[in-house]
């Protein structure tokens, strides 16, 4: 069998959704996208959807991973930036500077695995943006990562007939 989207849905059975959180409490919904429209205030389009599809990689969302692929890709987006997203420290040459930190500073409010945005880290984002657009890209990632929780939490996927 070939590995083609068609015959990939076909063979595999997929963990049904848990709930339709969206339709039980839909003003936190709206209150959360009116939280992203604030968030991304102000910054590039392409570096807030490498930093969407970034973070949607570490926390599994397949359903944000899917639809910020789509986004990234229908604004212009390289495949093969969205390909090496997943490996963007051995890939560096595929970004600039700014991006780079971006990616740096999504990993680690992401992963927080020291409990805390080590201060290199921090450092960095900071001698590249401006004050408030840094505070912007921090507003950015937390909510992507509040979508992610919601969509791992609720076994959100991809819709699997979009392909086909």
């Amino acid at each position: 069998m070939t590995n083609t989207p068609s015959s990939v849905s076909h063979a595999v059975s997929e963990i049904p959704p848990r709930m339709a959180w969206v339709d039980l409490i839909p003003k936190v919904f709206k209150d959360l996208v009116r939280l992203d429209t604030s968030a991304r205030a102000g910054l590039d389009h392409t570096l807030l959807e490498l930093v969407k599809i970034r973070a949607s990689q570490i926390n599994h969302c397949a359903f944000c991973l899917d639809m910020h692929t789509k986004d990234a890709l229908a604004s212009g987006e390289s495949i093969e930036r969205i390909v090496q997203l997943s490996a963007w420290g051995e890939s560096r040459h595929f970004y600039t500077e700014k991006e780079l930190a971006a990616l740096e500073l999504t990993e680690a409010v992401t992963v927080l695995t020291d409990g805390f945005v080590p201060d290199g880290v921090y450092n960095q984002a900071a001698a590249v943006f401006e004050e408030d657009e840094l505070a912007h890209l921090i507003a950015s990632i937390v909510v992507i990562n509040a979508w992610n929780r919601f969509g791992v939490a609720t076994r959100k996927t991809p819709d699997v007939a979009a392909l086909g």
